[in-house]
């Protein structure tokens, strides 16, 4: 389902989620103090725009919460948002729910993306 699934993502919303992420790392970045931030947006733009075959494992760090809570307040609300939506429009039909579960896990990435690390099934 891994490449099937990301060629209908990729027509269904994943390029929409793709270009949010982008756009937030490319704002973050115009900040000496944001490139961190947007360097880490632009690594998970790729997992917006393919998700199938791919999960998130979590390794906070101290250096990571002061990182989130910031993406939170200027960021990750409204790209969360932006998932959480596109997950309600997809669990309408039976077959757009792995599709909205994919959302979901984007939605969980948008609101802590530091500390988070993209990983490929086996």
């Amino acid at each position: 389902m891994g490449c099937v699934g990301n060629i209908i993502w990729m027509l269904f919303g994943g390029i929409a989620g793709w270009l949010g992420w982008m756009l937030a790392g490319i704002l973050w970045s115009i900040t000496i103090i944001g490139i961190p931030i947007g360097k880490q947006c632009f690594k998970l733009a790729s997992m917006s725009l393919a998700p199938f075959g791919k999960d998130i494992v979590y390794e906070p760090t101290n250096y990571s919460i002061i990182w989130n809570l910031l993406w939170l307040i200027f960021s990750g609300f409204w790209l969360a948002v932006g998932h959480l939506f596109s997950a309600l429009l997809l669990c309408i039909t039976i077959i757009g729910i792995p599709f909205a579960q994919q959302s979901l896990k984007l939605a969980r990435l948008s609101l802590m993306p530091f500390g988070a690390r993209v990983v490929k099934y086996r």
